[in-house]
């Protein structure tokens, strides 16, 4: 299956959710090996208080950075698997 390409406009600013169904905050930018093109981190803004409780690593701001890895799907909201953060 062909991965669906979505423009960095596209996904800034969408909700971050686990796939339970738990807020985790915004999207405020995508981090991204700058050789390869590889997308490493999302930068979450205005994160909610359950994300405080995941050991995420964080940016000198504060702001958790949830990996590429993670996430499963990016449609209405940016939906990532919560075992693949811990």
């Amino acid at each position: 299956m062909p991965e669906e390409k979505n423009p960095f406009s596209a996904v800034v600013g969408k909700m971050v959710v686990t796939k339970e169904g738990k807020r985790l905050g915004f999207v405020k930018d995508i981090t991204f090996e700058t050789r390869s093109g590889e997308l490493i981190n999302i930068v979450v803004k205005d994160s909610t208080p359950y994300t405080k409780n995941l050991s995420l690593e964080r940016t000198s701001s504060k702001e958790p950075l949830i990996p590429y890895s993670a996430i499963i799907a990016i449609g209405d909201f940016v939906i990532v698997s919560e075992e693949d953060l811990i």
